[in-house]
């Protein structure tokens, strides 16, 4: 035992018609995983392409939870959760998620670091591209600079960029505001003093949200570099629905830590750049745009059957 919780981690996958994706995944974990002792409890949001009966097939010793329909990733992961000991970590993964050798026991010695509360490796996509995973806080500031420079360009400058896109940042272990979600290790001692995540967010915002209140709390998420996972990566940049509902979140996650007036200027910068990839003719955009002007779909649950 070390760091007040034992040798065995329990792995937490989230699923929803992932059934051509877990074979790879579980294939994965042993080598991921080396000599640390695991657990897989799979929570799948009524899926309706066999995923339940793929993951029964491959993985027997499996938890398998049913939740009898589409909850959500972050009330995925907490239904996970409850199936650990207090003293054991969780290691959250997407099921597009593949570990590399040695994965997991170098993000458990970053938690054993004073202070650290969540470890992420280094991810690169299906073609070994790195895949620039560390985020710095959503400001006023940076969503301007994202509007004006692009989200490439200004995150290479530490004042203006949300997301950290220096390749050479990538090379050194570091503490990061927060990180993309789909791997990470989460200390016993975080769940206790952090969690549950917030349900509210349905998907997206919620790792940052949570990696927020991680700080919060006096702990810190560590970007780990020897640590490797690839991730194949989503479709919301392409599909329009999800693409919103991203950026609607945004907006509930910004409003939620700032003033109204300062929240005010969030939706205007987040308005003026989905207004001005609309006029090129981007869909994703134009149904961003319509998101934002519509209170109540701004309110409205991020469910499945959510739209604007």
């Amino acid at each position: 035992m070390s760091g007040g919780r034992t040798d065995e981690v329990v792995v937490v996958v989230v699923t929803y018609e992932s059934a051509a994706l877990v074979a790879d995944l579980v294939d994965s974990l042993p080598v991921g995983m080396g000599e640390v002792p695991w657990r897989l409890v799979v929570v799948d949001n009524a899926s309706s392409d066999g995923t339940v009966e793929r993951v029964r097939a491959l993985a027997p010793d499996a938890v398998v939870v049913e939740m009898g329909r589409n909850a959500g990733y972050a009330a995925g992961i907490n239904a996970g959760a409850r199936h650990a000991r207090a003293d054991q970590a969780l290691l959250v993964l997407n099921p597009d998620v593949r570990l590399a050798p040695g994965c997991v026991p170098a993000l458990l010695g970053a938690l054993d670091m004073p202070g650290v509360g969540v470890a992420v490796p280094r991810l690169v996509d299906g073609d070994g591209v790195l895949v620039p995973s560390m985020r710095r806080e959503p400001t006023l500031l940076r969503a301007v600079a994202d509007t004006v420079l692009g989200a490439s360009r200004a995150g290479g400058i530490a004042t203006l960029g949300e997301v950290v896109t220096a390749p050479g940042e990538y090379e050194r272990s570091q503490p990061t505001d927060w990180a993309e979600g789909s791997t990470q290790l989460i200390s016993a001692e975080c769940w206790a003093r952090c969690g549950p995540w917030d349900e509210s967010f349905f998907l997206y915002s919620e790792e940052t949200d949570f990696h927020l209140r991680v700080r919060d709390a006096g702990l810190t998420t560590c970007y780990v570099p020897t640590a490797m996972a690839v991730h194949l990566g989503g479709d919301s940049t392409s599909s329009p629905r999800l693409w919103s509902m991203l950026v609607a979140n945004r907006v509930k996650l910004f409003s939620g830590r700032n003033g109204p007036v300062r929240s005010a200027a969030f939706w205007v910068a987040l308005l003026l750049r989905e207004a001005s990839r609309a006029a090129l003719g981007r869909a994703t955009s134009r149904r961003a745009v319509r998101t934002l002007l519509s209170p109540a779909a701004l309110r409205a649950p991020r469910g499945p059957e959510w739209g604007a």
